[in-house]
């Protein structure tokens, strides 16, 4: 019996000894394989899916898929950080992309920038806002009573990798008797993509201009929210855009109108190519107590892509009798009597279609007012016209 049991002991010792050598290598694999993941997840940065951007007021059925646009982009790495906010009046100010954008572009770009133009004065030097490779714009305007600033908010791809996402946040509030002039360039690549939002509240007799060149990207957000607050405030906003390729532009102007006799203008144009995408929401809001408030919205496009989609979405509430409000919309493409017409002064159809997105381009370029947006217009322009067209168009203005 003692035999038996030395033998067996010796036996179990052998066995824990196997084990115990086994045991180092088992473990090893699962640590090699849990740092090869690790490095996957260090190259790949987490995205986050923000599935309602640019959310009109109203909505209409959604199998029209026109409600909203989702926009996946890369997770802030705001963890652990503390940065300077806005001040919290700016706080109500409505963007027009939604909350959910709002919050994310916040984030994503850290500390606000925040400017204040004193009351009775003109601001010389226009405040610009310029980001490009994957930077994001927080910034608050207030303009004092009195007061007139100009505001240019460019956007470029800079040497941005493709997937790349740009924004830019820009909440302006204009008090009585001030003047906002707001231009807005977004030229970025066929690769990358750019989110845009604006929110501006407007108090008695106070103007708001605004002009906006969608000129490229492969996805392209524009929100504008404006607030007319106050009495005979007034809005002046005209966009032109030009899409092509596969690219997907999606826009939604909204314009709340509380304050009496104000008055809102809402024109928007451009040439959809190839086969781009575009949805166009405008609203109008006709608030009760707004008498005597006028609005306007219009809308034309130029279709010269066979697979092109259009969606356009102009909308009035109201909720006041002594008002006024009109909205429509133009779509098409270049008729054979206009094209007849041209090619007997030696055009063809491709030229034709090029003089209208040329038109695009030199209207950019003219409202450039600061070397970034003179830039990045040209750029774009060269990308999409050709550089002699582009030198063309640069050269014109200079002269």
């Amino acid at each position: 019996m003692g035999k038996k049991k030395d033998k067996k002991e010796k036996k179990d010792k052998k066995l824990k000894k196997a084990a115990a050598k086994a045991m180092p290598a088992a473990a090893e694999q699962p640590a090699e394989q849990a740092a090869v993941a690790a490095d996957d997840a260090a190259a790949k940065p987490a995205t986050t899916m923000l599935a309602h951007v640019n959310v009109p007021y109203a909505q209409t059925w959604n199998y029209l898929r026109i409600n909203d646009i989702a926009f996946e982009v890369p997770t802030p790495d705001a963890k652990g950080k503390v940065y300077e906010a806005a001040p919290r009046l700016f706080d109500t100010v409505d963007a027009g992309i939604g909350e959910e954008a709002v919050r994310w572009i916040i984030a994503a770009a850290g500390d606000v920038r925040y400017v204040e133009v004193p009351r009775h004065t003109v601001r010389t030097e226009p405040v610009v806002v310029n980001v490009s490779a994957g930077q994001a714009a927080n910034t608050a305007i207030m303009v004092r009573e009195g007061a007139t600033v100009s505001v240019v908010v460019v956007a470029t791809s800079g040497e941005a990798e493709p997937g790349t996402t740009t924004a830019a946040l820009t909440r302006i509030i204009a008090e009585r008797d001030a003047t906002v002039d707001l231009v807005e360039i977004v030229a970025d690549t066929d690769a990358t993509a750019h989110l845009e939002g604006v929110g501006i509240k407007a108090d008695d007799r106070a103007t708001v201009n605004v002009r906006q060149y969608a000129l490229g990207g492969a996805k392209v957000a524009f929100g504008i929210g404006v607030e007319l607050a106050g009495d005979y405030s007034r809005l002046d906003l005209l966009m032109r855009y030009h899409a092509s390729g596969e690219g997907t532009l999606d826009v939604n102007h909204q314009c709340r109108m509380s304050g009496s006799h104000s008055r809102a203008e809402m024109h928007a144009s451009g040439v959809l190519a190839d086969a781009a995408k575009k949805t166009m929401r405008e609203t109008i809001d006709l608030v009760h107590g707004a008498k005597d408030a006028r609005g306007n919205e219009a809308e034309t496009v130029l279709v010269t892509g066979d697979d092109v989609v259009n969606k356009t979405l102009p909308t009035i509430l109201c909720d006041e009798e002594d008002v006024q409000g009109n909205h429509g919309a133009t779509i098409g493409s270049i008729g054979p009597d206009q094209l007849n017409y041209l090619a007997d002064r030696g055009l063809s159809r491709e030229e034709a279609e090029s003089l209208f997105v040329r038109a695009i381009f030199d209207d950019a370029i003219i409202h450039a007012s600061v070397p970034e947006a003179h830039d990045a217009a040209v750029a774009r322009a060269e990308a999409v016209l050709g550089a002699d067209v582009a030198h063309d168009l640069d050269q014109s203005q200079e002269a």
